[in-house]
């Protein structure tokens, strides 16, 4: 049986917060690259782990439109999002 964390956690490799959205019929686990939060959330390089959850924090309900976007567009239980997908057109 599988299990989330419902609250953000910074990766062991330091790349990415993981984090949980929930949706009607489960939840998807995702993920946000530290490069993402540092070109559009104002993260600074070599933050702490908790300058990284703050900056993730402080943009989560515009990383969260992100991620409902993308899983509404190509469903999946694993999403992985970069900063190509804050990049406006």
């Amino acid at each position: 049986m599988a299990t989330f964390e419902l609250e953000p956690q910074v990766q062991d490799d330091r790349r990415g917060v993981s984090f949980s959205l929930a949706r009607p019929h489960g939840f998807v686990k995702c993920v946000i690259a530290v490069k993402a939060l540092q070109e559009y959330f104002w993260l600074e390089p070599n933050a702490d782990d908790g300058r990284i959850l703050k900056a993730f924090r402080n943009g989560y309900g515009r990383i969260r439109a992100i991620a409902e976007r993308k899983v509404l567009a190509h469903p999946t239980t694993h999403l992985e999002l970069t900063a190509e997908d804050f990049a406006r057109p």
